[in-house]
């Protein structure tokens, strides 16, 4: 059994949606520099999956260094479209550029989540979800943009689903909690495998 499980991650959402499932958790907010390693594994032709994987684990296994006997749990989520890596958006005009580009398409958004204990690996997981963009106006784009700037620059590709983003969108094939940037379900099982909550 874990001393304890903390959340690495200043991800409000995902701190919620723990706590909404009575998991008992700190959060501690990993310093780490993602834009670098992301860059350094872009260049090295990681795959988006690979990416993602890759983060979350750098995030656990930072926090883990310094909470040994806890198990911490590290996420990132990363948005696939046509083979380009899509990022969170500097500005309301790169919002407006990355969704006209996914207007009408389909992309992926991938989760992944990665439980380190004393700074190693134990368990690891990738969600993957398929959506599609509807054809929505430019105008309707803006003031979308305008309206949720800024809440939606915290998020990959520009817009939130449990937010008015939602109306952007045609159809969503996959896990919603994996939307929300975290494979809730699959970590759940595996807490519960694990005796660390109630069976």
């Amino acid at each position: 059994m874990p001393a304890s499980l903390i959340l690495a991650s200043g991800s409000a959402v995902r701190a919620k949606m723990l706590t909404q499932a009575e998991i008992k958790h700190s959060v501690v907010v990993p310093r780490v520099d993602e834009d670098s390693m992301k860059k350094s594994l872009l260049a090295e032709a990681a795959s988006p999956r690979d990416i993602a994987d890759a983060l979350a684990e750098m995030k656990a296994r930072k926090v883990s260094d310094k909470h040994p006997g806890s198990w911490v749990i590290g996420c990132d989520q990363v948005l696939e479209f046509r083979g380009q890596l899509l990022s969170k958006p500097e500005t309301p005009e790169q919002a407006i550029e990355q969704l006209s580009m996914l207007r009408g398409d389909r992309h992926m958004l991938l989760s992944a989540v990665v439980i380190c204990e004393n700074g190693a690996p134990i368990w690891r997981h990738v969600g993957q979800v398929r959506l599609r963009m509807r054809q929505f106006s430019d105008n309707y784009l803006r003031s979308y943009v305008d309206r949720n700037w800024d809440s939606i620059r915290h998020a990959v590709g520009g817009y939130k689903l449990e937010e008015e983003g939602v109306r952007l969108f045609t159809s969503i094939d996959g896990d919603y909690f994996n939307v929300l940037g975290m494979p809730l379900m699959e970590l759940l099982n595996f807490l519960t495998l694990r005796g660390v909550i109630e069976q």
